[in-house]
């Protein structure tokens, strides 16, 4: 996975904390954990796309949650920076080996091409199942200021 899911998740999270309606530039967003502005941009257009974030021009513009954060989840963040592709391609190395059988989909019949598919499997039902509002809670659970704190940084940055 590149950065820029994780760069996503925590802009995304950190959306989470501020008054409905209130919207953050990129450049907010990027500057809260000097990121580059150009770069998270593109990981903002790409959850924009996706319905993740709405974004708005003009000088209250910038990014805010487009749906509630739970009905979000961490598979829905992953899925529109990195794509839908599986993490394992199965390029049915297997043809190409002693007792090859070019009629074979070793895709399907390959030991190795279904335990990474269970193994992917198993990771996206994971991330499915936590929302941005789960992990909201856990934040706030094990360190109360970070609501507070995050809408003050934001309030500071200049944009």
């Amino acid at each position: 996975m590149s950065e820029g899911v994780e760069w996503a998740v925590h802009s995304c999270l950190n959306l989470t904390w501020l008054p409905s309606g209130q919207a953050v530039p990129a450049a907010k967003l990027a500057a809260f954990y000097g990121l580059p502005a150009a770069y998270l941009n593109k990981q903002l257009q790409a959850l924009a796309r996706a319905g993740i974030v709405t974004s708005a021009s003009g000088p209250r513009g910038g990014f805010q949650l487009a749906r509630s954060p739970e009905t979000i989840t961490l598979l829905d963040i992953v899925v529109a920076i990195e794509g839908a592709d599986a993490a394992f391609r199965c390029e049915q190395l297997l043809k190409q080996g002693p007792g090859a059988d070019s009629t074979v989909d070793y895709r399907q019949s390959c030991l190795v091409s279904q335990a990474m598919s269970r193994a992917d499997l198993a990771w996206r039902k994971e991330l499915a199942g936590q929302t941005l509002a789960g992990l909201k809670t856990q934040v706030e659970q094990r360190y109360p200021a970070t609501p507070g704190n995050t809408v003050n940084r934001f309030t500071a940055l200049r944009a």
